[in-house]
């Protein structure tokens, strides 16, 4: 299988496997809050129904993604992701702001909690299954550098501390402090707020075609300079678009080398770079240098 099948099979198990935890928490979850009435329930349930449309979205954006080049977009479709990650960033903030409100108002209105014993039981179930997600998550993120799935996996980091801290609660609630379900959860929704501010900030910075890291550029040229023949390079420039990497850089060969052996040289730079960054797309610029 060659490496961009790889991981257009990885990109789309991630995304199925990610509705599909949403969707089972959406269920859970509700059943859970309904015969509690804890508001941390609430609050997480809020959390997976945006989980589960921002994880639909993120499916879609994928498949788009995923789509080769065409005459409309002849450097693919990979920024698809980077908006997917935006509308995730979108729904998280919402998600934040919801579960500070019912929080706020459960602290005007204190209401004692129900039978608890079921909620820390999906509570339990849901941490399993967000951990499970997360270790594929961080698999497909290794492999692949795909935007939309780091971002989904910030916020399903995020869900962690929510189905923890909602744990938490519940438990203590049990125990006769069933205020501490409001506080947990006016801090849940800060920490939601956050993650959201950070995947905003990562997906811009994809839209804007910011550089990859100056340890990736460095080892980038470091690579080319090593090619026997290569007497210099500079005006390394780089982007990302989805999980695809475009780089650009120009070479200083002798300047009496036949354009065979340029071309030949310049097609070793590219080799070299992707020898160990498959996923870049490499174009080669060849400067003549004077002997003299």
């Amino acid at each position: 299988m060659s490496t961009t099948a790889q991981h257009a099979r990885l990109l789309r198990l991630a995304t199925r496997a990610s509705l599909a935890v949403a969707s089972i928490l959406i269920v859970t979850k509700a059943v859970a809050w309904w015969l509690s009435g804890s508001i941390s329930l609430l609050a997480g349930l809020t959390d997976s129904l945006l989980d589960g449309v921002a994880s639909f979205l993120n499916l879609l954006a994928v498949h788009y993604a995923l789509r080769p080049a065409d005459d409309d977009h002849r450097f693919g479709h990979g920024k698809a992701e980077a908006l997917a990650g935006m509308a995730q960033a979108l729904f998280i903030a919402v998600s934040a702001v919801l579960i500070a409100v019912q929080a706020y108002e459960r602290l005007q209105n204190p209401q004692p909690l129900g039978d608890a014993t079921v909620g820390i039981m999906v509570m339990i179930l849901s941490l399993l299954l967000t951990v499970a997600l997360l270790l594929l998550q961080q698999r497909v993120i290794r492999l692949t550098g795909s935007t939309a799935v780091r971002a989904d996996s910030l916020h399903y980091r995020s869900d962690l501390l929510l189905n923890g801290s909602i744990l938490i609660a519940l438990v203590l609630a049990g125990y006769g402090w069933p205020q501490l379900d409001a506080y947990f959860g006016l801090g849940i929704a800060l920490y939601i707020f956050w993650s959201a501010l950070q995947i905003a900030r990562e997906s811009t910075a994809t839209l804007m075609d910011k550089e990859l890291g100056s340890e990736v550029g460095n080892d980038m040229l470091a690579r080319v300079l090593a090619v026997p023949g290569v007497l210099g390079a500079h005006d390394l420039r780089t982007r990302v678009s989805g999980s695809h990497w475009f780089v650009q850089v120009h070479l200083e060969l002798p300047g009496e080398l036949s354009l065979t052996r340029a071309h030949a040289l310049s097609d070793e730079a590219a080799a070299a770079i992707k020898a160990r960054y498959p996923q870049a797309e490499v174009l080669v610029h060849a400067d003549p240098v004077s002997s003299s």
